[in-house]
């Protein structure tokens, strides 16, 4: 066992047995690099990363490759998911160095912490000529090392230094203009935005539904419509159990790569609900339902929280726990049912994926089973749930978790589901109860045999407020959003830069790295300062505090002139810009009417709030008459009404 046996990450316990003297990150790793005068060999991983795991059984597994790296490096292992501050700036100098990114992420660091080189993945040969380049350097040309770390250091995080410039807030014109580069970017074949390997883009397509709500046409209809068909329907999408992988290596989200995480079904459930409310096609409602059910069934914890990620591979392979060869499917099913099956998921005898099938819809966009096919998909998923399953990543990320509880929140509501509110509701309490410390502090990750780590990042308070504000206006309980209250203060007063506006990823009181970096960039998940403004402008509207939509209305006016032209990096930004460019519209629901918060939760009404419930400070209580709704813009307020007809009406107008 060498140190990481004492961590409590599953990604960095997968490494405790490994040959290589691995350091967790901390003092300890760089005090013993200055004293043996050593570089540092940074490793940055997941747990569910298929290629993390093949450079551990070629190189971190094997006593040569070992040796050579135990006897010219102090070696440092990092979770990204656990520290996404020490990968952004180090992706960042890799970026740089090599011209792109991906994990495992290979770096070597001064022992001030400041990076020369990187790189990614590396075959065992290549990773041994590597260490050896590296060492002879570092031993007889250590002043040219020293002067491009020096140089990478001081590039890093360049578009943390941005400026607010004349301080414009975008408008229209941004709106725009990030539409018609999109369109551009748009795959009208198979739906999605640009060639192989192809991501969800969940926060992408959201933005393309926006536009569609407000202006109507074809053009925004025809890119969501065809994207969350194509998906659904393609080999990312889990026929038998529902959720969605990671990506598609292919253009046409065929062939995935099997790890299974929890803000994809965060993000992907959200687009696929709000577009089902919108658009009313009955099948995203079926893909809302199966990878929320997913994620109760396989993600979710007794204490209440959602584990992170399932692994791409079980027993040793990627994705043998999803596919199928035919003769398996014979098996399980038999001469009544198989040929159903066979048909529904275009298996076939040569198969699709090294000699089995994954299991997909031919017939795009046709979802919805048979009872034949129902019966012989039930089968299967139990025939599956006999295998070995994945690696299941166990710890609970606060970021991740709050992405799955807006979403899960918003969904609730929309359907009446009251199981999934009491889940949202379980979850929510689990996290104010886990990862918040006594002193109100929150914290990034817990294991349930090491408790609360690592304190909580910009994105981990901002994720928290939309949460808050979701669930709150989910069960009309006062105390989520006071909840979302005090997180966003605590936000502003950890992270915001008062200099230059928006928010550093580290709180003052984080550690001190080799730049403070800000998280900018819409990527996997929402970007902090992207998720930042987005609920504060919610939070102003419902509380009536002018100071979150003037530290909201910062953020755009310092991102707003690049969110236009590169759309791709800042959909969730441009989605607030479309809150604040359109205004929000405020429903309150005085006294106990179940019935008119129903119409509005039923609605996808993507820049309102909604007020009722347990009155708490805001504008939107004060005169109001009980059992009657108001729908109001900036606090002035249509008549009241009180049938849901006429309720109806105000909101098909707003």
């Amino acid at each position: 066992m060498n140190r990481l046996a004492g961590e409590t990450s599953p990604y960095l316990r997968q490494h405790r047995e490994n040959p290589v003297d691995w350091y967790p990150w901390g003092p300890e790793a760089f005090a013993a690099a200055e004293s043996a005068d050593k570089p540092i060999l940074l490793s940055v991983g997941y747990s569910a990363c298929h290629w993390c795991h093949v450079m551990a059984h070629e190189s971190f597994e094997d006593d040569e490759v070992a040796t050579e790296m135990n006897r010219r490096f102090v070696c440092v292992k990092v979770d990204r998911e656990e520290r996404p501050d020490v990968d952004a700036i180090y992706m960042e100098a890799v970026q740089a160095v090599s011209g792109h990114g991906g994990w495992p992420m290979t770096v070597f660091l001064t022992s001030d912490g400041k990076p020369f080189f990187g790189g990614t993945y590396y075959p065992k040969a290549g990773f041994l000529q590597l260490l050896s380049a590296i060492d002879d350097a570092w031993n007889n040309r250590r002043p040219e090392l020293l002067d491009q770390a020096g140089q990478l250091t001081e590039s890093l995080n360049r578009l943390a230094k941005l400026t607010a410039g004349d301080g414009e807030l975008p408008g229209t014109d941004v709106l725009n203009a990030a539409l018609q580069a999109l369109a551009a970017e748009f795959d009208p074949e198979w739906g999605g935005f640009g060639r192989a390997p192809k991501f969800p883009q969940a926060m992408t397509l959201e933005l393309c539904l926006r536009a569609h709500t407000h202006n109507g046409g074809d053009g925004a209809r025809t890119v969501v419509t065809t994207s969350l068909d194509a998906m659904a329907s393609g080999g990312m999408y889990d026929h038998l159990g529902g959720g969605f992988a990671r990506y598609s290596v292919d253009a046409f989200w065929m062939v995935p790569h099997f790890e299974k995480m929890l803000y994809d079904q965060a993000l992907l459930s959200r687009v696929y609900l709000h577009a089902w409310l919108q658009l009313g096609e009955s099948r995203w409602r079926q893909v809302v339902d199966e990878t929320i059910g997913y994620v109760l069934r396989d993600l979710r914890q007794p204490e209440g929280g959602f584990s992170s990620a399932e692994d791409a591979d079980s027993e040793g392979e990627e994705g043998r726990f999803y596919v199928w060869r035919i003769e398996e499917i014979e098996d399980v099913l038999g001469p009544g049912l198989a040929p159903a099956a066979i048909a529904w998921y275009g298996v076939t005898k040569s198969g699709n994926f090294e000699g089995s099938n994954i299991l997909h819809r031919p017939v795009r966009g046709e979802l919805a089973r048979p009872p034949d096919v129902e019966t012989a998909r039930q089968q299967l998923f139990d025939a599956r749930e006999k295998r070995v399953r994945p690696g299941l990543d166990d710890k609970v990320l606060t970021e991740w978790n709050a992405l799955m509880l807006d979403s899960l929140s918003r969904a609730a509501a929309a359907t009446q589901r009251a199981d999934w509110l009491e889940a949202a509701v379980a979850n929510g309490e689990f996290l104010l109860q886990h990862l918040r410390r006594d002193d109100g502090r929150w914290l990034r990750s817990w294991q349930r045999d090491g408790g609360a780590r690592h304190l909580a990042f910009a994105a981990d308070y901002a994720a928290l407020v939309q949460a808050f504000v979701s669930l709150g206006q989910a069960t009309g309980q006062r105390r989520w959003i006071d909840a979302a209250v005090s997180t966003a203060d605590a936000m502003l007063d950890l992270f915001w830069d008062p200099a230059e506006g928006g928010l550093f990823t580290t709180g003052r009181d984080g550690e001190a790295l080799v730049t403070r970096a800000k998280d900018l960039l819409d990527n996997a998940t929402p970007a902090a300062n992207s998720l930042a403004t987005f609920g504060l402008l919610r939070l102003a509207a419902l509380t009536g505090d002018q100071r979150y939509r003037d530290h909201a209305e910062r953020v755009l006016a310092l991102l707003g002139p690049l969110a236009g032209s590169h759309p791709l990096a800042f959909p969730e930004l441009l989605s607030a810009v479309d809150l604040h460019q359109s205004g929000s519209t405020e429903i309150a629901v005085v006294g106990d009417r179940p019935d008119l918060v129903a119409v509005a939760q039923s609605r996808y009404l993507p820049n309102a709030v909604l007020a009722w419930g347990e009155p708490y400070s805001s504008p939107l209580w004060e005169g109001r008459r009980d059992g009657f709704a108001y729908v109001c813009r900036d606090y002035t307020c249509l008549a009241p009404v009180d049938t849901v007809e006429a309720l109806e009406t105000q909101l098909a107008a707003s």
